[in-house]
């Protein structure tokens, strides 16, 4: 209890992605890199044996990391102190743990597993996000509820229809991670410029070894698209642009929140509320939506890391500098395990949103009977009325309800007052009928109907294998 410990470990993160950036992943993939690189070298003719190569892969989880710590004290340098401590235990391989490679080999690699399988578990929460509003979406598509702009009443949506908003959002960020994977590329083999110098002599002089060494250990590893060519290290724009993608789910999910927050103060929809929470420690009737809450801080530390990464990928020298090494070690690990728990959290959010349609319904109608005003108005055109002079009463019947409403605080009677106003001609039993907030809504629940058919559905359909998530937290 006496260091820091890092929250998003102790609170936040879920236990697959704290060991896709653990030491035990980091350092085993280290010596799988090692291993495969001896295997393909001895393919390729080099001289090493398959006692050697045994005894690498007898050993391969076999790390002291104490030994570790004690050779990069010594050494100042990482992947030298875990290639003495890997000898240790294989001695009859020592010569040829790393054999012709720079430490990118194993570090800038190692990077590249472990932001392809982070995107991987992001990518299943982020699925389970989508099927989870898609499904809200369906539900409620028909609920007439008061659309905002400027979070001022507007015309009416539908409930579901405004989850689609969400949607949409998540629908280009998944688009953008399904990209990413695509063409995310691995290193490979570069050598320590990027130029396969130290591979020159090792093969003598055969580059079609080289390139084969280099196509065959980034195959092994998952990646068919491989970097055509490299300094020392990947391309650090690869590191801006994963975060960058992180950066958008943060936004999506801030959105989101921001809403549900609005909504929960309006008692419309609200995040769930366990039997024993507690909102606030002094006012015991509190619900305050900490979730949503968690989420926008979480989402707004992402979206600030965006910039930590840019700066890097900008400011790189020539064929490599280590200004990016300790940034990186912070920035990439963070961003992921703070989008892995606000997509945890936003999942957790939607397995038990509560909508309160009576309440959504009682908003509605303080502020139909002033939306209903151009029906009415073209109603009496029809009748024969004079549009301006029409205009004017109802002008002036609205500021009146609306006096009575904001001033005095009592129900909106614009329609009572129009309804007792005998120099108007129109139906008055017609405009009773018309005011249902369903004949308000436009074509929200079709646009609902066809965006989850035509746009979410589908990836749904093509991740199928991703539904279902447990989604509880750890606080």
């Amino acid at each position: 209890m006496n260091s820091y410990k890092n929250p998003l470990e102790e609170r936040y993160s879920s236990e697959e992605m704290l060991f896709n950036f653990s030491h035990n992943n980091k350092f085993r993939t280290w010596r799988k890199l090692w291993i495969a690189l001896a295997e393909i070298e001895k393919d390729l003719g080099l001289e090493i044996s398959d006692e050697q190569i045994a005894e690498l892969k007898a050993n391969a989880e076999n790390i002291d990391y104490d030994k570790a710590t004690e050779y990069e004290k010594k050494f100042r340098h990482d992947v030298m102190a875990h290639v003495h401590t890997y000898g240790d235990v294989a001695p009859s391989a020592k010569g040829i743990i790393h054999l012709g490679a720079t430490s990118a080999f194993v570090g800038d690699n190692t990077d590249l597993i472990q932001i392809r399988d982070g995107l991987l578990i992001l990518k299943k929460k982020l699925v389970n996000v989508i099927k989870n509003l898609a499904d809200f979406a369906i539900e409620y598509k028909d609920l007439p509820t008061l659309g905002f702009t400027h979070f001022q009443p507007a015309q009416l949506t539908t409930v579901g229809k405004r989850a689609t908003l969400w949607l949409q959002s998540l629908v280009l960020d998944i688009e953008e991670l399904d990209f990413f994977l695509e063409t995310l590329r691995f290193r490979g083999v570069k050598g320590t410029t990027g130029t396969a110098a130290s591979f020159l002599e090792l093969f003598n002089g055969d580059y079609s070894k080289v390139k084969n060494l280099d196509k065959e250990l980034s195959k092994r590893f998952g990646f068919e698209k491989v970097f055509g060519v490299s300094g020392q290290t990947y391309d650090r724009k690869i590191d801006a642009k994963v975060v960058a993608l992180l950066g958008n789910i943060a936004q999506s999910a801030h959105k989101f929140t921001n809403d549900l927050r609005l909504l929960q103060n309006l008692k419309e929809i609200e995040e769930p509320f366990e039997k024993n929470q507690i909102g606030s420690s002094a006012m015991a009737y509190k619900r305050n939506p900490m979730r949503s809450e968690r989420i926008g801080a979480l989402a707004k530390y992402v979206m600030s890391l965006t910039t930590s990464s840019a700066m890097v990928a900008s400011t790189q020298w020539f064929e490599r500098t280590l200004d990016d090494s300790a940034n990186k070690r912070l920035t990439i690990p963070q961003a992921f395990l703070a989008v892995d728990a606000i997509l945890l959290i936003w999942n957790n959010i939607m397995n038990g949103i509560v909508v309160y349609p009576n309440r959504i319904n009682k908003h509605i109608m303080e502020e139909l009977p002033f939306m209903a005003t151009e029906y009415i108005i073209m109603e009496e055109v029809k009748a024969g009325g004079d549009r301006q002079e029409i205009h004017e009463v109802i002008r002036v019947h609205s500021m009146e309800a609306s006096k009575q409403v904001k001033v005095e605080g009592k129900e909106n009677d614009l329609i009572e007052r129009i309804l007792n106003d005998h120099s108007l001609k129109l139906d008055k039993s017609k405009l009773k009928e018309v005011l249902d907030p369903k004949n308000f809504i436009g074509f929200a629940p079709i646009q609902t109907e066809e965006f989850i058919k035509n746009e979410v559905q589908p990836i749904i359909d093509q991740n199928k294998d991703l539904i279902g998530l447990e989604a509880d937290l750890k606080v």
